[in-house]
C-alpha cells in the first residue's frame, strides 16, 4: 500500500512538472472576453501581467499550473473598463477644494464654503461642482453674498462642467478683471452695467493665473487620490482629455517609480508650449503612459450656455454661445497636427462647433488614412453633419451627459434640434464605433453609470418612462465595447488591451453581477469586487 502511494504521488509531480506555469488562474468564470466574436469563456491563465490562454476551465487546468488560483464561482468578468474621456488629474485636484456637487441652492453653496474655510483656512478658496440648474432658482448667481463673507479673501468656484467660475471682487481684483475687460471666447457675465462675478470659458484663464500654484506633494497627492477613486469603479485606464507637460512627467516618474500603476491615455493640453514640445519630441509609449494626441476646446458647454450653436438659444434670443478657440485656429491646428503623428482630440457641444471641427478633420485629414481623430462629446449635431463620422472620425462621447442634461436640453435646442443631440446609436451607425467615457468630475466617477445610461437613457429612479429619446439607445454588448475595444482603438492600443484575449495585459474586473442580462434598473447597482491591473490585483 505503502509503494502505491508512492506511485500516485509521483505521477502527480510527474504531471506538475509536465504542466506550463503560469502566475495566475482564474477559474469557474462567466468571462466576457470581447474578442472579435464576442466570445466567452470560463477561466483563464496568466503570466507576466498578461493572458496567456483563455478557455474553459477543464482545458486551462489541465494545461497550466500556478501558485496562485481563484475561484470565481460563477462570478461576471469582463476587461479592464476604460475611461474614453475624463479629467483624471481634476478629480483628484477636487480631493483638496470645496464639494459643490449636489447643491440644491445657493445658499448650499455658501453653507459648504464657509464650512470648509472653517475646517481647512487658505489664502485662496476654490470649489467645484455647482450647477444652478439643480436650483429652484435656475439662473446663474451673483457675487454679492461672496463679497459680503469674504471682502478679503479671493474666491472662486467653479461650475460642475468646468466652463464657468463665480468669483469674488478680490479675486476680480487680482485679475485686473473690470467693467472694460475685453473677452475672447467667452463672456463676462453683466447686469445692470456691473460685473455679477460669473464668467464664462475665456475669461476664466485670468484667473488661473493668479490661483496659487499646487506645490509637488499637491500634485502627487491628487494623482493618487484619482487612482485609488478610479481602481475602486473597475477602470484601469484612463483618458484625460487635457493634461500640461508638468503633470504628465509626473505621471511617468510615478508610474517609473512604482508609485502610480493605472495607465493613462494623456491629452496634451493645447497651449503652444506643450505643443512645441510634444509636437517635436514625438510619440511617447510605456506599457502606463501613451502621448499622442492634442486636445483642444471648440467651444464652452450646453449647460453655461457656452455651446456654439448655429441659431440662437431657444430659451435665450439672441445668444448663440462662443467658439473657445476661434475657427482659423482650428483650422491651423488640425494643418499642424495632420503633419505629425499626433492626433486632435477636440471638444465639440454645439451643432456650430461641431461642424467647425469636421469640416477642419476633413481638411486636414485628406489623403490621410487611419489618424482616428475624435470629436470630443459631439453632443449637438446637425441632420446633414452625421455623414463625416464615415470618414474614420471617432465620437468620443458621455452618456452620462444625456441623462444629466434631459431635464432642460430641450428648453436650451428647442423640440426640433435636440433630436441631433446625444445621438449615440446615430454616430455608431455612421462610425462603426463609439468610444465611451464620463467626463469626470462632471459627472460621477461611477462606469456603471455609462453603462446605464447608455442602455436605459434614463436616470436612477428609471425616469423618463421608456427613456429619453430611446431610439439612440445603445445595445449592452455595443455599450462593453464601447467601455473596452472600441475605446482601446481610439487610443491605438487595442492591439494591448480592452478585450480578454492571449498576448494582452492582464486588465480584467470581478463584478458582482452579470452587467450583460441582469434588469436594466439593477445596473447603477453593479460594483467591481476585484480589480486586477497587469494581473496584479488592486482591489
Amino acid at each position: 500500500m505503502k509503494n502505491f502511494h508512492l506511485i500516485v504521488i509521483a505521477l502527480l509531480a510527474f504531471s506538475c512538472e509536465n504542466k506550463e506555469q503560469a502566475d495566475l488562474i482564474i477559474t469557474n468564470a462567466n468571462i466576457y472576453t470581447v474578442n472579435a466574436d464576442f466570445s466567452k469563456a470560463s477561466s483563464m491563465a496568466i503570466k507576466d501581467g498578461k493572458f496567456v490562454e483563455v478557455g474553459s476551465t477543464e482545458e486551462i487546468l489541465a494545461k497550466y499550473g500556478a501558485q496562485e488560483q481563484i475561484d470565481a464561482q460563477g462570478k461576471t468578468i469582463v476587461p479592464g473598463l476604460i475611461d474614453a474621456h475624463c479629467h483624471f488629474y481634476g478629480l483628484g485636484q477636487n480631493q483638496q477644494v470645496v464639494d459643490l456637487v449636489g447643491t440644491q441652492s445657493f445658499d448650499e453653496v455658501m453653507e459648504r464654503v464657509v464650512a470648509f474655510q472653517q475646517e481647512r483656512p487658505s489664502n485662496f478658496i476654490l470649489g467645484r461642482g455647482w450647477d444652478q440648474n439643480d436650483w429652484e432658482v435656475k439662473e446663474f448667481p451673483t457675487k454679492d453674498k461672496l463679497d459680503e463673507l469674504f471682502p478679503d479673501t479671493p474666491v472662486a468656484l467653479e461650475r460642475i462642467d468646468g466652463h464657468a467660475y463665480l468669483v469674488n471682487q478680490k479675486a476680480l481684483d487680482m485679475a485686473d478683471i473690470n467693467i472694460d475687460t475685453k473677452t475672447e471666447g467667452g463672456e463676462i457675465v453683466k447686469e445692470n452695467g456691473g460685473i455679477t462675478g460669473v464668467l464664462v470659458d475665456g475669461p476664466m484663464r485670468m484667473i488661473d493665473n493668479v490661483i496659487p500654484k499646487a506645490s509637488l506633494e499637491q500634485k502627487i497627492q491628487a494623482l493618487k487620490d484619482a487612482e485609488k477613486i478610479s481602481l475602486d469603479y473597475g477602470l484601469t485606464t484612463v483618458n484625460d482629455a487635457g493634461l500640461p507637460r508638468d503633470i504628465i512627467e509626473l505621471i511617468d516618474s510615478l508610474q517609473q517609480a512604482g508609485e502610480l500603476s493605472i495607465r493613462v491615455y494623456a491629452m496634451v493640453s493645447n497651449y503652444p508650449e506643450n505643443l512645441d514640445y510634444f509636437l517635436e519630441k514625438g510619440i511617447i509609449k510605456t506599457e502606463g503612459l501613451n502621448v499622442r494626441s492634442v486636445k483642444v476646446y471648440g467651444d464652452g458647454a450646453l449647460g453655461s450656455r457656452g455651446a456654439a450653436l448655429r441659431a440662437p438659444y431657444s430659451d435665450k434670443p439672441g445668444h448663440f454661445g462662443a467658439m473657445v478657440t476661434p475657427v482659423d485656429q482650428i483650422e491651423a491646428l488640425a494643418q499642424r497636427i495632420s503633419a505629425t503623428d499626433y492626433q486632435m482630440n477636440t471638444h465639440a457641444i454645439g451643432d456650430s462647433a461641431n461642424i467647425v471641427v469636421l469640416r477642419a478633420y476633413e481638411k486636414a485629414l485628406e489623403g490621410k488614412t487611419d489618424r482616428r481623430w475624435k470629436v470630443e462629446h459631439a453632443q449637438v449635431i446637425s441632420p446633414s453633419d452625421f455623414d463625416y463620422f464615415k470618414n474614420g472620425i471617432i465620437p468620443s462621447v458621455q452618456p452620462t451627459h444625456a441623462t444629466s442634461d434631459m431635464y432642460w436640453a430641450e428648453d436650451r435646442l428647442g423640440a426640433e434640434r435636440v433630436k441631433g443631440a446625444y445621438a449615440y446609436k446615430d454616430l455608431l451607425d455612421k462610425a462603426g464605433l463609439v468610444a465611451l467615457g464620463t467626463d469626470f468630475p462632471v459627472e460621477q466617477v461611477n462606469p456603471f453609470l455609462t453603462f446605464y445610461a447608455a442602455v436605459a437613457r434614463q436616470d436612477v429612479e428609471q425616469y423618463p418612462e421608456g427613456g429619453f429619446q430611446k431610439e439612440n439607445t445603445l445595445s449592452r454588448e455595443e455599450t462593453l465595447k464601447g467601455m473596452t475595444i472600441w475605446a482601446a482603438y481610439s487610443n491605438f492600443e487595442e492591439d494591448e488591451k480592452g478585450s480578454i484575449e492571449p498576448g494582452k495585459f492582464a486588465d480584467f474586473v470581478i463584478l458582482s453581477d452579470d452587467i450583460m442580462t441582469i434588469p436594466s434598473e439593477e445596473i447603477p447597482n453593479v460594483s467591481a469586487e476585484q480589480v486586477f491591473l497587469g494581473g496584479v490585483q488592486k482591489k
